[in-house]
């Protein structure tokens, strides 16, 4: 089975309420939506996060060009093929555009093969996937009502957003953990810390028992983070730092992180995804997946690999909360925290096509900076 016919869209979904983090603000997400069609009668549909110019360019000119006539099951290939049009030393400005394809051929492939993706990949692991409440708000007064709606929905994973300034770092982990009591809280600082600022923050967090303090250091810095790992009780995440295969591989030589997060569309692809996992749980780490805001093609692939992948033992972030909208009449629906796992064939997601058009877009716009402070930007480290 080969692909003959590739399609995409960019779109722009809206969120209810404008997101606040240590970047900037975010008024919705930008997402590259795919559709391939094969020389079987299969059509498959993927998805990735669209957060800068390059990842549509990259899509159009390279990787939707190459897709012609590919065999469908070729993911591996095609993945190492796109690196080798020029992207080996940028592999960072490819991974998203790869993404999209690769979840495309996955979903065509299961749909040929009557099987649910997490089938192809080793089988169902668990029944249902655990979600975690995400919380964006630099105003710790503002973030009570948040977190309750939450754990009025059945929520027992919290993440709350830190990495504005020393002061409201406390402040809001302080008001997470009083309004969740004894529940898995992880906090999520944006590598917007140095070296010393994290230490004396680590220090003072420890008292609320976080599950993990996330990217605390900038994103290049594994030695720092190594450091803060054997110095300290307070478990070390690391996203930002982990996008490709390699990224990953190298923190676990470096002994960088105590949890991974992964994300397909950063390591660009499922199948990278599950490799990256299988390098973490060699040496016992465990991971989950990071969070951009996932459409319904998206958030299917995600339900799929945490009930696949035995290490993705811990809750799966998601955004769903804060979509406007969505490209599907049956996209994954969260109960009481938790999604469960669909038997249809592929990614199991009817995309209706009208709400793609009326959601497209020309640009991508409001991923970073903040659009009512013209003058600021961000720094890493900022403090």
């Amino acid at each position: 089975m080969r692909i003959v016919k590739v399609r995409h869209w960019l779109i722009r979904m809206p969120f209810t309420e404008d997101i606040l983090w240590g970047s900037g603000r975010r008024i919705g997400t930008t997402r590259l939506v795919c559709r391939i069609e094969t020389d079987a009668g299969f059509t498959g549909w993927g998805e990735t996060i669209s957060l800068i110019a390059n990842v549509p360019a990259v899509f159009t000119d390279i990787v939707a060009r190459l897709a012609i006539g590919y065999p469908v099951a070729d993911v591996e290939r095609l993945h190492r093929h796109v690196l080798g049009a020029g992207f080996y030393h940028h592999k960072r400005a490819a991974v998203m555009a790869i993404a999209a394809l690769e979840m495309a051929m996955w979903d065509a492939l299961g749909k040929q093969a009557k099987l649910p993706l997490y089938a192809l990949w080793g089988g169902r692991w668990r029944k249902d996937v655990e979600a975690a409440a995400y919380l964006f708000t630099n105003d710790p007064e503002a973030l009570k009502p948040r977190l309750q709606r939450f754990l009025d929905s059945g929520y027992e994973t919290f993440k709350v957003k830190i990495g504005f300034d020393e002061r409201s770092d406390i402040r809001l982990a302080e008001t997470a953990r009083t309004v969740i009591g004894d529940r898995a809280l992880r906090l999520d600082v944006n590598g917007a810390w140095n070296v010393a600022t994290a230490k004396r923050q680590l220090e003072k967090l420890r008292a609320l028992d976080p599950a993990y303090v996330e990217q605390p250091l900038e994103l290049d810095d594994l030695a720092g983070h190594a450091a803060l790992v054997a110095a300290g009780p307070v478990p070390i995440a690391l996203d930002e730092s982990a996008y490709t295969l390699s990224d990953v591989g190298n923190i676990v030589r470096a002994r960088a992180a105590d949890v991974v997060l992964l994300d397909p569309h950063e390591a660009g692809g499922l199948w990278q995804t599950i490799k990256a996992a299988a390098i973490c749980e060699a040496v016992g780490i465990p991971v989950t997946l990071h969070s951009g805001a996932e459409l319904a093609l998206s958030q299917s692939a995600y339900i799929h690999l945490a009930a696949s992948i035995p290490n993705l033992s811990i809750a799966i972030d998601t955004e769903r909360a804060y979509l406007g909208g969505d490209i599907s009449t049956n996209a994954p629906v969260l109960s009481n925290g938790r999604f469960e796992v669909s038997e249809r064939p592929g990614l199991g997601i009817d995309v209706d096509e009208s709400a793609l058009e009326k959601y497209r877009v020309d640009g991508i716009a409001g991923a970073y900076l903040d659009g009512e402070r013209s003058d600021w930007f961000p720094v890493k480290p900022a403090y």
